[in-house]
């Protein structure tokens, strides 16, 4: 039996009946190799073990390993168990999705307009950040909060809330989406008013012991907590340590840690009904706008390989992360990350092997010479979402943000991602009428717009 075909160029794993195992993990140590993944990973179906392996250093400067049970930040992956919790007090009546923020904090401009729905599905007009606060990144005139300097002794919860307040709207609630982090810290406030507990006591109680998730729980800016990966960034080549972030401020939306072994645990809990009754979890699991959002996850995102997927990635500073539920498949992959690296676009082509998909592996990338006048002929628009510039000599993809850097005459990587790359294909009449978009080593074939 063949198990895997490996080109010169651009491998590509190929499939047989029983190998998808050994593909998975051909896979991750590619993502290691070439990218310097640095995490846990875990792939099951039907409760069978596929992958579970950890790469890379929890601790750089002590050159500690990552394990199994190597806890992890979880960034923006926290705001499916917000949306649990509040879940978990409309089945006990305690509140209802129609409530209006202004019933909880009275003061909040348009507090009327804007429901705890609305919260949870990225409808509320909130902006989208206020990591200002948690980042130290300025500090805060004293006429709009009674301190003027961000410190955790200085500044207390409800001062947050006031400089929240001060935060103009997008647009009328409800009229639109807007992804917002705000909008999932204001939940967690109300989580603690509503219970009179704390944020992270009731989800201990309420959820992680119910699920037997030991080894999860939230950040705070005193705990120590034993076998936490250090986060990294990366900048200029080089990787760095993350900014100081005060936890106190960063809950709701961020500030969960967990390992792959605890979300596994968390992804069984919610096929039964012991942590959400079934209507609970039919309100979660529904999309509710254009942007695919339930609540605290998405449904059935473009990137769901046509199975039914509900999904939540997580991004901030070195903390990457992924969670990914097929639910008619059995199917959860969960990647998580302590450098930076992509773990959603990982994600992403785990679950294309284990859907029996080609995948390219990764591979080096190296600039080609070549002769630029014939990047006029790639300019135009592919699809819904895709347009191909070019700009004093260079191609660019969407904007000049994102440049394509050759790699052959027809094939380009993108400079902010190597593990995208776009081929521009030629047909019978000799125009380039197509590309074939490549991510974590998927491939999507793309027509050209005619004009």
């Amino acid at each position: 039996m063949r198990l895997i075909l490996i080109f010169i160029l651009f491998p590509t794993l190929v499939f047989g009946q029983k190998n998808t195992a050994i593909n998975l993990a051909t896979y991750m140590q590619a993502q290691v190799d070439v990218n310097n993944f640095s995490g846990t990973v875990l792939v099951t179906r039907n409760n069978t073990v596929l992958l579970e392996k950890a790469y890379g250093l929890a601790d750089y400067e002590w050159n500690i390993s990552n394990t199994i049970d190597t806890k992890y930040s979880l960034a923006s992956v926290t705001k499916q168990f917000t949306a649990t919790a509040i879940l978990q007090l409309v089945d006990k009546k305690q509140i209802s999705l129609n409530d209006k923020l202004s019933m909880f904090f009275p003061d909040f401009p348009k507090g009327d307009s804007i429901s705890i729905h609305l919260l949870l599905c990225h409808m509320s007009g909130l902006q989208m950040d206020y990591d200002e606060l948690y980042l130290n990144k300025v500090a805060i005139k004293q006429e709009e909060v009674k301190s003027h300097v961000i410190q955790k002794d200085i500044l207390s919860q409800d001062d947050a809330l006031k400089y929240i307040e001060k935060k103009t709207l997008l647009f009328s609630p409800g009229t639109n989406t807007a992804y917002s982090n705000i909008g999932y810290y204001l939940l967690a406030r109300i989580i603690e008013k509503v219970s009179n507990k704390s944020y992270a006591d009731y989800l201990k109680t309420n959820i992680f012991d119910k699920c037997g998730m030991s080894n999860s729980g939230v950040i705070t800016n005193d705990e120590l907590i034993k076998k936490k990966a250090r986060n990294y960034i990366k900048s200029e080549g080089k990787y760095l340590n993350n900014p100081y972030i005060n936890w106190e401020f960063n809950i709701g939306h961020d500030g969960i840690y967990s390992t792959v072994e605890d979300l596994a645990l968390w992804d069984k809990a919610l096929y039964g009904t012991a942590i959400l009754s079934a209507d609970m979890k039919k309100l979660m699991f529904t999309s509710y706008n254009d942007q695919n959002w339930g609540y605290g996850f998405m449904i059935n995102p473009f990137y769901n390989h046509g199975h039914q997927l509900v999904a939540h990635d997580g991004g901030f500073f070195g903390a990457m992360t992924s969670l990914n539920r097929y639910t008619d498949d059995k199917l959860f992959i969960t990647v998580l990350s302590n450098n930076q690296s992509l773990s959603h676009i990982i994600a992403y082509g785990l679950s294309a092997i284990v859907f029996k998909k080609d995948v390219e592996l990764p591979y080096k990338h190296f600039q080609a010479q070549i002769d630029t006048s014939i990047f006029e002929k790639y300019v135009g628009k592919y699809g819904d979402n895709i347009e191909i510039l070019k700009i004093d000599g260079k191609l660019y993809y969407n904007s000049v943000e994102i440049e394509l850097i050759p790699e052959s005459k027809t094939k380009f990587f993108r400079a902010d991602n190597n593990d995208r790359t776009i081929e521009f294909i030629q047909d019978k009449l000799g125009a380039f009428s197509s590309i074939i978009i490549t991510k974590g080593g998927v491939k999507e074939f793309i027509k050209k717009n005619i004009p």
